[in-house]
């Protein structure tokens, strides 16, 4: 059995993503700045912002990283039954 190879993200993805995310960052720290507020609720939500943004990161990278472990397990696993059978001989005598 082949285990499936996962597939890989094209540049043009990767540039709508990276593009698409720093517009709504952008768009979220411009609304916070034309909000009609004091400094201390506009810096809160910043900060508010700001953590959101670096726990998304951290969490994106927590589940790749994950995923990454789950199938270098899996494809040792698969290794050693290949092995395994590999050194199956059923016409062996037993004894």
């Amino acid at each position: 059995m082949d285990t499936p190879i996962p597939a890989k993200n094209t540049s043009a993805f990767f540039a709508q993503s990276a593009i698409a995310f720093g517009v709504a960052l952008f768009a979220v720290l411009i609304a916070i700045y034309y909000l009609p507020a004091d400094g201390w609720p506009k810096a809160f939500l910043c900060l508010g912002t700001l953590f959101l943004t670096t726990s998304s990161f951290t969490l994106a990278k927590c589940i790749r990283d994950a995923q990454e472990t789950q199938h270098v397990v899996s494809r040792l696993d698969q290794a050693r039954v290949d092995r395994l059978l590999a050194e199956h001989d059923p016409w062996k005598e037993v004894g």
